[in-house]
């Protein structure tokens, strides 16, 4: 069986060089023409940089930094890529076959921590930092030194909490944490591994560098604004982007205390968490009380970049623009109330188990206030399936399924049911992975041609959303129905008696969600390719409305600042047209408006 299981890995490795070499060698596939007119002449300059490395390792522009946050947070979606891939594989049987039990709850950890603290959170910095001065009218952000000092505190943060996997072959008593991205105690204090406080120490240098750039964002937003923009018709994702930092500074120091407290405890004997002292229910409090505002931390930027984006391919403003951003100050208020849904299970007091069970039902209102103005955004309107608006469309289906799961896991009856099933997995990967990647990748469609001066192949992004969506909800809704027949999550085997549970269900089950996580693995590879080689060799972007957006009004604050870059550099195409300017409804506060 072992062979049989390494002879399925080297057929999945294989079979993604195939469609990288693949997507390399097929030209026909490489349709950039972008959506408007306008011939591609030479690429758009933005500014005169340092040569070299010299440029990166020194620079405070804060679209150089976004640029590094960027490939940071790619790094490191890969690195949690292929150790959800290990796992998966190891799970398309019941038994233990390709890997041990210990090093998966080491790909376990690893794959959580990643996810959130080294890819989720840096890479909505790259956006913010590389628009967020552009959308408000600044010239920068309002430190850029911190800013810098920011992102460079995330590389080290990163070798440490991966530490472990890189002292493996030297045999040196380090290994990987296997505490699980939770880290509850006692299991977090009682394991003697070096490598859980390697990975404690960079997760508190990824709490300091969160911190940092939330202040920045704050100051930036207040102080550095244009004259011409005010709270009024600041755009959705600044608004967004305020809201997160907020969160950020309240939620993060609390979390690095935690730490601090934890590491005391594993090297000096206290007893924060112990039973004699604190409690391991201390350190759930404390965790959770950074953890839950934390998955708002990430989605709260992604929904301002979907309230941002889909408008555009929609040819219809924003539907409610003050509630959708009173929803989100509401959601940043009510995160903090929501932590304990996470313990009802832990024995606390009934009656305020239950004020946790009302607060985590009414945060579901703002929630859906949003997804209603989108679907109201889009409704008789001229929409056009570019990628960035086929993923806002992905990201609004999987908000619908992510969210009303969720709204069944705030009810304490159900929640004791399924909260240590597949069910919370598939839940929250939905979020995660069908919510705030999905913003993602459709934030890099939307801003490439400003970013790289170039146009990336329609036809393949087209094939990346089609093989992320099917494969996102194969494995996800998989994991749902497996949470209802009990299949408990975190669990390296399911090996057991068929008269007990429904084995060759369950079995099913897991090599489905391994079929859908391959195909999620396939369209990241081809999105991959695209960006790099478009980058590279993409026809050059001339035209500054390379969307179509000014004939309705929606022309961008970034986008108004690309065109000048064009024109500055003498690369601006001319059309027959003469003067394209459209006029906005300034007198507006929704926010859309141009300058």
């Amino acid at each position: 069986m072992a062979a049989e299981q390494l002879a399925l890995t080297v057929l999945m490795g294989v079979l993604l060089i195939a469609v990288f070499a693949l997507v390399a060698r097929i030209e026909n596939w490489r349709s950039y023409t972008p959506l408007a007119s306008g011939e591609a002449a030479s690429a758009a300059g933005h500014g005169h940089k340092p040569p070299g490395i010299a440029r990166w390792l020194t620079t405070v522009d804060h679209k150089d930094i976004g640029i590094l946050y960027g490939t940071y947070g790619v790094i490191a979606f890969i690195w949690g890529g292929v150790a959800v891939l290990l796992m998966r594989i190891e799970l398309f049987t019941p038994g233990t076959n390709l890997i041990e039990p210990s090093f998966y709850n080491a790909l376990l950890t690893s794959h959580g921590i990643t996810m959130l603290f080294l890819f989720g959170t840096p890479i909505i910095a790259a956006f913010s930092n590389y628009f967020v001065p552009l959308l408000i009218g600044a010239d920068d952000m309002a430190f850029p030194r911190i800013n810098a000092i920011a992102f460079w505190l995330l590389p080290p943060g990163a070798l440490l909490i991966w530490a472990g996997f890189f002292a493996m072959p030297l045999d040196i008593g380090i290994g990987p944490a296997e505490t699980s991205w939770t880290m509850y105690a006692p299991l977090s204090v009682s394991q003697p591994n070096p490598g859980v406080d390697l990975m404690l120490l960079g997760l508190h240098l990824t709490g300091v560098s969160a911190s940092m750039g939330a202040i920045n964002f704050i100051a930036t937003i207040f102080t550095e604004r244009g004259d011409d923009v005010t709270w009024a018709n600041l755009d959705i994702f600044s608004w967004t982007i305020l809201t997160q930092s907020g969160i950020i500074i309240f939620a993060f120091p609390l979390l690095g205390s935690a730490l601090i407290m934890l590491l005391l405890d594993r090297n000096f004997g206290t007893t924060f968490f112990a039973v004699e002292g604190g409690g391991p229910i201390l350190w759930q409090h404390l965790f959770w009380f950074f953890g839950h505002p934390e998955v708002y931390i990430l989605v709260l930027p992604m929904m301002g970049l979907v309230s941002w984006i889909l408008p555009k391919f929609a040819g219809r403003k924003l539907f409610g623009f003050k509630f959708v951003v009173y929803s989100t100050l509401a959601i940043g208020v009510l995160s903090f109330g929501v932590w304990a849904h996470h313990m009802f299970g832990s024995g606390m007091d009934p009656r305020i188990r239950a004020s946790f069970m009302a607060t985590s039902l009414a945060i579901a209102i703002p929630s859906a206030v949003k997804t209603f103005n989108w679907i109201t955004t889009l409704w008789n309107g001229n929409v056009r399936l570019t990628a960035p608006m086929l993923f806002c469309l992905g990201f609004v289906s999987n908000f619908v399924l992510g969210g009303i799961t969720g709204v069944f896991l705030a009810a304490i009856p159900v929640n004791l049911i399924l909260h240590e099933t597949y069910y919370v997995v598939g839940h929250f990967h939905y979020v995660v992975m069908g919510m705030i990647a999905f913003a993602g990748f459709g934030a890099v469609y939307y801003w490439f041609p400003i970013v790289t001066g170039r146009m990336y192949q329609r036809t393949l992004a087209k094939w990346h959303f089609w093989l992320s969506m099917i494969g996102v909800n194969i494995t996800f809704f998989a994991m749902l129905i497996a949470g209802y027949l009990e299949m408990p999550r975190r669990y390296a085997t399911y090996e057991f008696d068929p008269a007990l549970a429904p084995l060759a269900e369950i079995t099913l089950l897991h090599r489905a969600m391994t079929v859908g996580a391959v195909l999620i693995a396939i369209g990241t590879v081809i999105w991959l390719w695209n960006i790099v080689q478009s980058w590279l060799e993409g026809p050059e972007i001339t035209d500054p409305d390379p969307w179509d957006t000014k004939q309705y009004g929606l022309h961008g604050r970034e986008f108004a600042w690309f065109e000048d870059q064009l024109a500055e550099d003498g690369l601006l195409a001319t059309t027959d047209g003469g003067d394209e300017e459209v006029a906005t409804d300034g007198g507006t506060d929704d926010g859309e408006h141009d300058d």
